[in-house]
């Protein structure tokens, strides 16, 4: 039987376009079923940059939006990145001449995923992006399409790789976040300018992706509090594993009758806790729903041939023919998540004090802590040599947020505080 040729229009030829090319050229017939696959031209900034796929022979575009509506791409992929700009630029072009499109882009879907979805469903074409979410882990799929009927509680998970290998490392070495990071430059891990990754964005991308699948509405990242990496110390790691937990960037999405709150913060998790376990650049995610109870994904989030994997898969699924709502239900009915007020919010939370070696600082931190209604579950004090005062650290009861926080505050203006306090919260997991 014949099938029928479709021409993939590549934009973006970096780690996972390379990845992508390799792979279309080696495995044409990849779909099982509706058509053969292959490159029909490609787009990237440079076209005389060294790549180790060799693109001389393939049709070159400068312009990316003239790859998406050229007549010879039946699905365009957009691998260009950045949330506005060419990548946007191209994507509506190719939704609006009525192309598939497939995406490895998370800042584009989770700033502009509802409006991209109204552009699709308009034209009555497909808008896929499972690599845009923990590359070659088929988390969006999971999702989306396995655990439609379920009503998904909460999503939380480890989704950068590079900050999950950043916080391994210091474990291990005892080194700074700052040599640590340098390492993971020079090995790839981590961009020239890390900020996406470890400032937490890149998984606040993420997470506003899978909450907006999960909870049926439309992707709110505004709404999501972010905090990164950059300010975990070498002594917290090991305080908290003195304490029996582990430090990871942890992103979550929580359903609640008073909204649904999504938010990418470091977090102590247990250390026997899968999620502590999942060392290195791996990702790891669970999934929490009425039937079906909790789910654990775990694998790589990045890299060409996971990611190459992802967006493949979702080319065999625009062949095969395969309709579905780019989201939970039709764009016209998404609604932004309502972000919850912090005052709602119950937490558990370490706290860390540098304070002076003087008689009655103990005393001080504890009244100043019971007065503001948070319980001291767990303390420790451990005397580290070379430092400039006493760390005193501490694990609470749950307590909402808004008063944890303000109780920081007034700890932080007492005399014998030398620093401002230290505030990670404990995974509710």
């Amino acid at each position: 039987m014949d099938r029928k040729p479709w021409g993939i229009g590549v934009a973006g030829l970096g780690t996972v376009g390379a990845g992508l090319l390799t792979f279309l050229s080696e495995n044409p017939d990849f779909a099982p079923a509706g058509g053969m696959a292959y490159v029909s031209g490609v787009s990237a900034r440079s076209r005389s940059r060294p790549r180790p796929f060799d693109i001389s022979g393939l049709p070159w575009f400068d312009d990316p939006v003239a790859l998406a509506t050229a007549e010879s791409t039946d699905i365009f992929v957009e691998l260009i990145g950045g949330s506005d700009g060419p990548a946007k630029a191209a994507v509506e072009a190719a939704l609006k001449a009525g192309k598939p499109v497939v995406t490895a882009n998370k800042a584009l879907i989770a700033e502009h995923g509802a409006e991209l979805a109204a552009l699709a469903e308009a034209q009555n074409v497909p808008l896929l992006f499972e690599a845009a979410v923990m590359g070659g882990v088929p988390a969006v799929k999971v999702v989306r399409e396995a655990l439609v009927g379920d009503d998904i509680h909460s999503i939380s998970g480890i989704l950068n790789g590079t900050c999950n290998y950043i916080l391994t490392e210091m474990e291990a070495t005892g080194r700074s976040f700052e040599d640590v990071l340098a390492e993971a430059q020079r090995l790839g891990y981590a961009e020239a300018d890390p900020t996406m990754d470890v400032g937490g964005f890149d998984a606040a991308h993420k997470i506003t992706i899978l909450a907006a699948l999960a909870f049926g509405c439309a992707p709110n990242y505004a709404a999501a509090e972010i905090e990164g990496i950059d300010q975990v110390a070498l002594l917290d790691i090991r305080m908290a594993k003195d304490l029996g937990y582990r430090i990871k960037l942890v992103a979550s999405a929580e359903r609640s009758i008073h909204g649904a709150l999504v938010r990418v913060h470091p977090t102590l998790a247990p250390l026997d806790h899968p999620l502590a376990r999942a060392g290195g650049a791996l990702n790891a995610l669970f999934i929490e729903g009425e039937r079906t109870g909790r789910i654990f994904l775990q694998g790589p989030g990045a890299g060409a041939a996971p990611t190459a994997a992802a967006v493949s898969a979702d080319i065999a699924d625009v062949i095969a023919g395969a309709v579905r709502p780019v989201f939970q239900a039709p764009a016209a009915t998404l609604a932004p998540f309502d972000p919850v007020d912090p005052s709602k919010l119950m937490s558990r939370a370490y706290l860390r004090f540098l304070v002076k070696d003087e008689p009655g600082v103990i005393a001080a931190v504890s009244e100043t802590l019971a007065e503001a209604g948070v319980s001291i579950e767990s303390f420790l004090q451990k005397p580290t040599e070379g430092a400039e005062g006493v760390p005193i650290v501490l694990t609470t009861h749950a307590v909402a947020e808004s008063v944890l926080t303000a109780a920081v505050d007034r700890i932080a203006g007492l005399p014998a505080v030398l620093d401002r306090p230290r505030l990670l919260r404990i995974a509710r997991i």
